[in-house]
């Protein structure tokens, strides 16, 4: 089967998947794992030096850990998106950081391998701890956004709609991205041959 061809069955299970009630072939399955296997891999190699260079820094802000390029960088980015969370983190919004620094970074390195190669049935349920705890981090993250009145804060934060929803854009994939992957641990055959065969 040619590289068209696959893309073509992937599409069809995809539309198959999300829009009609169709069954979709082996190969189909298989193409659309192996595109979403991709999506995972490169969301764990980038969420690598993201969480290193900016998520990270609002646990040390002003012990000089970071050089001043990279305290700028993430300045811009609050001051231009108001996001006063990264500059003046409350302490739940720490507490997630924290999360992030000791249970999420050692695992993006084994789960990029993991999705890099593919197939790689042991980092199923690691996968599923991962993208429900991340989940449920996230969550109250955008609802914070959406909802908090951030005329308080010592940083300007988001006050109109519009305001709100770019913000709302950097965090949303760190909540799609997971359940996407939650899904297809659960229910890809890929993923799901061992629980299968021991049922039988």
């Amino acid at each position: 089967m040619g590289a068209g061809e696959r893309w073509h069955v992937a599409v069809c299970c995809l539309q198959a998947d999300f829009l009609l009630p169709l069954h979709c072939t082996r190969e189909g399955m298989a193409a659309v794992t192996g595109l979403l296997e991709w999506v995972f891999a490169l969301y764990f190699l980038t969420h690598i030096p993201i969480t290193l260079i900016i998520d990270l820094q609002p646990l040390v802000h002003g012990a000089g850990i970071y050089p001043q390029s990279l305290a700028e960088l993430l300045k811009w980015y609050a001051v231009t998106f108001k996001d006063p969370m990264m500059l003046e983190p409350p302490p739940w919004f720490k507490s997630f950081i924290c999360c992030e620094a000791a249970l999420q970074l050692p695992f993006f390195p084994f789960a990029a391998y993991a999705f890099l190669k593919g197939g790689c049935k042991w980092i199923r349920t690691p996968a599923i701890i991962y993208s429900t705890h991340v989940a449920t981090t996230v969550f109250p993250i955008l609802a914070h956004i959406l909802f908090h009145d951030f005329s308080a804060s010592k940083h300007q934060g988001p006050e109109t709609q519009q305001e709100r929803l770019t913000l709302l854009f950097f965090y949303a994939p760190y909540l799609l991205i997971p359940i996407l992957l939650l899904f297809t641990m659960l229910y890809s055959p890929q993923y799901n041959q061992v629980e299968k065969r021991k049922k039988k």
